[in-house]
């Protein structure tokens, strides 16, 4: 399936500088909220984007503050500095909140006293956290309300991988939160999933994980093939949840019921050039796209990309592109419903 994507603009026009666009959900039903990971550019890191999938372009940076509470907690230095966040998602409930987790945090050490409080992680030495933002009453900026490390158990053979740990999130039925695994110590993606009741953020414990044993699709090879977005789709028919596999530049439509069969269904991009040399065209293939957001419409699959700095550069073909592949910008691009559903 071949996708035409859009260049996303900044607010103060230009294309969008290096955000490392982590995540992607609809929000308030014409917009949709990405947010930065922790290599992105210093202007980007710790905001909430808005962004307006209709003109391409950014409306809206909320700063994020951290709350005391969670500046003094034993994750206080990290959060407060470069958090390395990987997915984001709208409270159900109340869309003045969002929720986001936490992935490499190899550059912080936890005080003595904090690891010895949080040593049984079930994968790194730094736990990953789930992490509650909210948009402050006069809607003028965001804050880091709370944080809470997850745990996995020592059968679910997860692994350390600081920089290959929880990438997609999205919301099932009820208050079930599934989160996607980049890889495992078999070098799987795999889903799992927590209850947001509503007191799981009465407390600071632990948040213990549930193996969802979806039918993700499972390679031999120990090379990876990792799930780095998601979003949940349901219609009169079918739930859905679909997962980005950024690697394999695929989407896998991953039946929460386990009923029916994965559906993979392999894409390529083109990305605009808005070049009027005739030599460029208005459409370029890419090498790498590397989808790291999914956000489900009504009648349309978002995607946003996220620049691999490693790879971006092999997209240069047009002179026209040189300087947005340069400034690591990110790309648009959005599916129909219809046509994702029926690709055989």
């Amino acid at each position: 399936m071949q996708l035409r994507s859009y260049w996303l603009d900044d607010t103060q026009g230009g294309v969008l500088l290096d955000p490392q666009t982590s995540g992607l959900s609809v929000w308030r039903d014409e917009l949709l909220v990405t947010i930065a990971d922790g290599s992105a550019h210093s202007s980007q890191v710790l905001k909430l984007i808005v962004l307006d999938p209709k003109q391409n372009r950014v409306t809206h940076k909320y700063p994020i503050a951290v709350a005391p509470t969670v500046a003094d907690s034993c994750f206080g230095e990290y959060m407060t500095e470069r958090p390395d966040l990987e997915a984001l998602v709208v409270d159900p409930h109340n869309d003045k909140v969002f929720y986001t987790v936490t992935e490499d945090a190899s550059r912080y050490q936890l005080t003595q006293a904090c690891a010895e409080q949080y040593k049984n992680s079930g994968a790194t030495p730094y736990p990953t956290l789930l992490v509650r933002l909210e948009l402050n009453a006069d809607e003028s900026a965001v804050t880091m309300t709370h944080v809470r490390p997850i745990q996995y158990t020592a059968d679910m053979q997860v692994g350390n991988y600081p920089n290959d740990g929880i990438e997609g999130m999205t919301f099932g039925k009820g208050q079930t939160l599934y989160l996607a695994l980049e890889k495992d110590a078999q070098y799987q993606a795999r889903i799992f999933s927590v209850e947001l009741k509503d007191s799981f953020w009465q407390s600071s414990d632990w948040a213990p994980v549930k193996d969802e044993q979806l039918l993700v699709p499972v390679f031999d090879e120990q090379v990876p093939h990792p799930i780095n977005a998601l979003t949940w789709y349901e219609d009169e028919q079918q739930a859905w949840i679909v997962a980005a596999a950024r690697n394999d530049n695929e989407l896998w439509l991953i039946d929460p019921d386990k009923r029916q069969e994965t559906k993979r269904i392999k894409l390529a991009f083109l990305a605009e050039t808005k070049s009027k040399d005739d030599a460029c065209g208005n459409y370029e293939a890419m090498n790498n796209y590397s989808i790291e957001g999914v956000a489900a419409g009504s009648d349309v699959l978002w995607l946003v990309n996220d620049p691999w700095k490693q790879n971006y550069h092999k997209n240069i073909q047009c002179e026209a592109n040189r300087a947005r592949y340069e400034k690591m910008a990110p790309l648009m691009t959005k599916i129909s419903w219809q046509n994702l559903l029926t690709k055989k």
